[in-house]
């Protein structure tokens, strides 16, 4: 399981990136990006940044 980053609907809050830091990265345009895989222990982690997305741009890649 892994999390997307919508973005075109991102807005560079950078809330997942503090709440999530070995899974969410900021890109070359300065929005975030999952760049890791959920594991077991960061699962709850990922979904606490996906549920408090402002825009709600991250969500589930099964």
């Amino acid at each position: 399981m892994k999390a997307i980053v919508n973005q075109d609907t991102c807005i560079s809050c950078g809330l997942c990136i503090s709440t999530v830091p070995e899974v969410f990265e900021v890109n070359a345009d300065g929005k975030a990006e999952a760049f890791g895989h959920t594991t077991t222990e960061n699962k709850s982690a990922v979904q606490e940044a996906i549920d408090a997305c402002p825009v709600q741009a991250i969500s589930w890649d099964d």
